[in-house]
C-alpha cells in the first residue's frame, strides 16, 4: 500500500491544479444539486420494534387528533407571586392579551388568566392555579409543529416574558418557543481558531499552519453537502448535522497535521520536493488510511445499535472521515505543491520547530526516557489515576431531555405549583379487534391503574374510545386511549417503574383478546436506553473485533492490538466517570442545572472514542515499528518513534480538544455533553493511555511485543506501513533549481 500511496501522492504533486479543480468541481456539482433538489431532512424519531413505537403507530391510527396535537408546538407561561396571584390579576389579564396576538397562536380563547377561571370554575382550579394561589399555568398551542418551531418565534416570547416581569410578578416559559436552538458555527470557529494557534506552535510556520485548516474546510463542507444530497433519498435525521461538522473537523485537521510533517521531515532528508511529498504520503498516509479505516468501523458499527438516529449518525460520520483520509492524500499533496518553498515560511522566531538537530534535546524525548526507564510505576500509577476518574460510572443515569437551561425557572414553578410530572404524561393505547367492544376492558385497565402508586389524580382518571359518535365517542370504540400524569419526575426511577407496572398490565389484556402500549416521550426514553443497553455487547464485539484485525494488519503483532484495546476500555471507563461527576452529580459545581447522561451516549461515545483511540495509537506506535523493522532494539524503537510522533500527537490532540470542547458553547445539552465527554476522552486517551501507558507498557513487553505467531504471520498480507518499499525508492534531486530543498 506505501507504494500505491507514494505514488498517488506524486501524481497529486505533479498534478496540483488538476487535484484542486477537481476537489473543487466535485464541491459545485454536489453542491449545485443540492441547490436544484432541495432535500430535507427527516424530524421524525423511531424505534422500531418498541413497544412505545407499537403504541405510538396505534395512537396515530385510532387517535389521529391527539397523536397530532402531541406534536403541535405548545409552550406554557407561568406566573408566580409571594402576594399571591391574585394581586396581579390585572397585569396578567394584560399578559394574556398580548400572549393571544404571538405568531401562530390557535385558539386564543383558551389562553386565560389563571385567577379568573379559578375564580368562574372551582371544579378546573387544581389544573391551572397551584401552591394556594401563588403560581398559576397559562397554555399556548399554536399551528406549527414543534419541530417546524422558529427563533423569530422565541424572540417574541422571551420579550413577552420580560416585559411583564415587573411589580413582584415572575414570569417564566417553558416548552416548545423555548426550546429552539440558536444558530450554530460559534463551537466550529473557535475550535477552528484554537486549531490554527496549535499548529502554528507545532510547524513554526504561519502558511503551513493554514494548510491543514483549508482541507478541513474543503472536506467538512464537502462532507456535510454530502450528507444532505443523501437527505433526498435515504431518511435522514438533521441532528446528524452537527456529528458530521464535530468529527469531520477534528479527524481532517488531524489527519493533514501528519501528513504536512511528515513532509517537513522528508524535506530534510534530501532530495525533491516532488519525491519528499512522495514519501510522507507513502508511510504518514499509510497511517491515515488505517487510522481513517478504524474511525469508519466504529462509525459504520453502529448500525447494529438498531436505532435508526444512531444508525444515520454512525454512517454520516463515516462519509465524513472517508472524505477526510481522501483529502489527505491528494489535497494536502496538491496544496503543498501549490505553495512550494514557502510553504514553511515565514518562521515564527522563538518557536521550536520538532524538526531540530538531535543535539538538541527535545522534551518529548526527555519523557519517552523517563517512562522506559520506570516502566512500571509509571504504568500503574497512571492506571490508577484512570480508575479514580471512572469510579462515578457506576452511578450512571440514562435520560433524554430537551430542556434548555432557560427552562429550569418555569420547571421549578411547574413542579412546585403542579407537581414534576405533569409534562410527562404516559399515553396507554387499549386497542381490540374489530366488532370488539374496549368499554370493558378500558375500565378495568383505568380501575388498575388507579390503584398504583405516582399517578397525579388518579380520581379524574378517565379513558377516550375511538368511537365514530363525536359527543360519545367511547360507545361502539374498539381502542382506547388513556392519559396518565405521574406524580413524579418524567425521567426518574419512579415513573419508569409505573410505566413498566402498566405494560405488566398486558398479560390480563391479551386474556381479554386485546393489546396494550404505553406510549409518550418517556416510554420512548426507556426504550432506547433498553435498546441501546442490549445492543452494547455486540456493538463493542464487532468493532473491537474488527479493528483488532485492523490493527493486526498494521502492526503485525498480537500484543499491541491487544495493549491498545485495553487501554482504550480505561481511558472510556474514565471519560464516564468523569462525565457522570461533571453533568449528573455537579462535581465542581461546573454545571448549574445537573441531568441524567443523554440515553444514546454512552455507545456513541464508545464508537468516537475508539476509533480516536486507534489513530493515535496508529500514528505513535507505526513510527516505533518503523524504526524496529529498520533495525533498532525494541527500547530503541520506542524512544525513537516516541521522539518523531510525540509532539504530533500532542498538538492533534490539543486539536481534538479543542474541536470538541467548543462544543460545550453549545445551548444543547446533547451537544455540551457530547463536547466535554469526547473531549475528556481524547485527554485521557492521548495523553495518559498512548504517550504514558502505552510506552511504559511496550518497554516492559520489549521484543515480544513484535512478535507474530509464524502461522499467522503468513496469512496476514503485508501492507508495508513502514514504507520499506519506498526506502529502497534512491532520494535524487529534482534537476528544476526551483525545487532543490533547503533546510525547513
Amino acid at each position: 500500500m506505501a507504494t500505491y500511496l507514494y505514488r498517488l501522492g506524486k501524481f497529486s504533486f505533479r498534478h496540483k491544479y488538476l487535484v484542486v479543480a477537481a476537489w473543487i468541481l466535485v464541491i459545485a456539482v454536489i453542491g449545485g444539486t443540492v441547490a436544484a433538489t432541495q432535500p430535507t431532512f427527516s424530524k421524525e424519531f423511531n424505534l422500531p420494534g418498541t413497544d412505545s413505537q407499537r403504541a405510538t403507530g396505534l395512537m396515530n391510527e385510532n387517535f389521529a387528533a391527539a397523536s397530532k396535537q402531541q406534536s403541535q408546538a405548545t409552550t406554557s407561561i407561568l406566573v408566580a407571586a409571594d402576594d399571591g396571584l391574585a394581586a396581579h390579576s390585572e397585569q396578567i389579564d394584560k399578559l394574556v392579551a398580548q400572549a393571544k396576538t404571538l405568531p401562530d397562536v390557535v385558539n386564543p380563547e383558551l389562553v386565560v388568566n389563571p385567577v379568573t377561571v379559578a375564580a368562574a370554575d372551582p371544579s378546573v382550579a387544581s389544573f391551572v392555579l397551584g401552591d394556594n394561589g401563588h403560581v398559576g399555568l397559562i397554555q399556548l398551542k399554536q399551528s406549527i409543529k414543534i419541530e417546524d418551531q422558529t427563533q423569530a418565534n422565541k424572540t417574541a416570547f422571551l420579550a413577552l416574558l420580560e416585559e411583564f416581569r415587573t411589580g413582584g410578578l415572575q414570569v417564566e416559559g417553558t416548552g416548545s418557543m423555548m426550546q429552539v436552538q440558536a444558530a450554530g458555527g460559534l463551537s466550529e470557529m473557535l475550535g477552528f481558531a484554537v486549531a490554527f494557534i496549535v499548529m502554528i506552535i507545532a510547524f513554526g510556520a504561519l502558511i503551513a499552519a493554514f494548510i491543514p485548516l483549508v482541507t478541513a474546510i474543503v472536506g467538512i463542507s464537502l462532507a456535510i453537502l454530502t450528507v444532505t444530497l443523501g437527505a433526498g433519498v435515504f431518511d435522514i435525521n438533521q441532528g446528524v448535522i452537527a456529528i458530521v461538522s464535530m468529527i469531520g473537523i477534528a479527524v481532517s485537521i488531524d489527519y493533514a497535521l501528519f501528513i504536512v510533517s511528515r513532509y517537513r521531515s522528508e524535506l530534510n532528508l534530501g532530495g525533491s520536493r516532488e519525491a519528499a511529498v512522495g514519501r510522507a504520503v507513502g508511510t504518514a498516509g499509510t497511517s491515515v488510511v488505517f487510522a481513517g479505516l478504524t474511525v469508519v468501523i466504529a462509525m459504520a458499527a453502529l448500525t447494529v445499535v438498531g436505532v435508526p438516529l444512531i444508525t444515520q449518525m454512525g454512517l454520516s460520520a463515516a462519509v465524513a472521515v472517508i472524505i477526510a483520509v481522501l483529502g489527505a492524500i491528494t489535497l494536502i499533496p496538491a496544496i503543498l505543491a501549490i505553495f512550494g518553498r514557502i510553504a514553511f515560511s515565514p518562521r515564527i522566531p522563538g518557536v521550536r520547530h520538532g524538526d531540530e538537530p538531535a543535539s538538541l534535546e527535545s522534551n518529548g524525548h526527555r519523557w519517552v526516557k523517563f517512562v522506559t526507564k520506570y516502566p512500571w510505576p509509571i504504568a500503574l500509577i497512571s492506571l490508577l489515576i484512570l480508575v479514580i476518574a471512572a469510579l462515578p460510572m457506576t452511578k450512571m443515569e440514562l435520560g433524554l431531555s430537551f430542556t434548555q437551561d432557560e427552562e429550569r425557572p418555569a420547571l421549578s414553578l411547574l413542579q412546585r405549583g403542579f407537581g414534576e410530572g405533569v409534562n410527562g404524561q404516559l399515553f396507554v393505547v387499549l386497542h381490540a379487534p374489530a366488532g370488539t367492544d374496549i368499554a370493558p376492558i378500558a375500565d378495568e385497565t383505568v380501575t388498575h391503574i388507579k390503584g398504583l402508586a405516582n399517578v397525579a389524580t388518579p380520581d379524574v382518571l378517565m379513558w377516550q374510545g375511538n368511537g365514530t359518535n363525536p359527543s360519545n365517542p367511547n360507545v361502539g370504540a374498539n381502542s382506547a386511549l388513556i392519559a396518565v400524569t405521574p406524580k413524579m419526575s418524567p425521567s426518574g426511577p419512579e415513573t419508569h417503574e409505573l410505566m413498566n407496572q402498566i405494560r405488566d398490565y398486558q398479560s390480563t389484556v391479551s386474556a381479554s383478546g386485546a393489546e396494550l402500549g404505553v406510549a409518550g416521550q418517556t416510554a420512548i426514553v426507556a426504550d432506547m436506553s433498553s435498546k441501546l443497553s442490549s445492543a452494547l455487547v455486540p456493538y463493542l464485539i464487532v468493532v473491537v473485533g474488527l479493528a483488532f484485525i485492523v490493527l493486526m494488519l498494521v502492526f503485525r503483532s498480537l500484543l499491541v492490538p491487544l495493549t491498545a484495546t485495553l487501554g482504550f476500555l480505561f481511558s472510556i471507563c474514565a471519560t464516564f466517570g468523569a462525565t457522570v461527576a461533571i453533568f449528573q452529580e455537579g462535581a465542581f459545581g461546573l454545571i448549574q442545572n445537573t441531568a441524567p447522561i443523554i440515553s444514546f451516549l454512552p455507545i456513541f461515545m464508545i464508537g468516537v472514542v475508539f476509533g480516536l483511540a486507534m489513530d493515535y495509537q496508529v500514528f505513535l506506535v507505526t513510527r516505533m515499528r518503523e524504526e524496529y523493522v529498520h533495525g533498532h532494539s525494541a527500547k530503541e524503537a520506542i524512544i525513537s518513534g516516541y521522539t518523531h510522533g510525540a509532539r504530533v500527537v500532542a498538538s492533534a490532540a490539543i486539536i481534538m480538544i479543542s474541536v470538541f470542547g467548543a462544543f460545550m458553547l453549545s445551548s444543547e445539552t446533547a451537544s455540551k455533553m457530547m463536547g466535554f465527554g469526547l473531549a475528556a476522552a481524547v485527554f485521557f486517551d492521548a495523553f495518559i493511555i498512548r504517550m504514558i501507558v502505552i510506552p511504559a507498557v511496550m518497554s516492559i513487553l520489549g521484543d515480544s511485543a513484535w512478535k507474530l505467531p509464524a502461522w499467522l504471520d503468513k496469512i496476514l498480507p503485508n501492507v508495508d506501513i513502514e514504507g520499506e518499499a519506498i526506502r529502497l525508492i534512491p532520494i535524487e534531486e529534482d534537476p528544476d533549481e526551483d525545487l532543490v530543498p533547503v533546510r525547513v
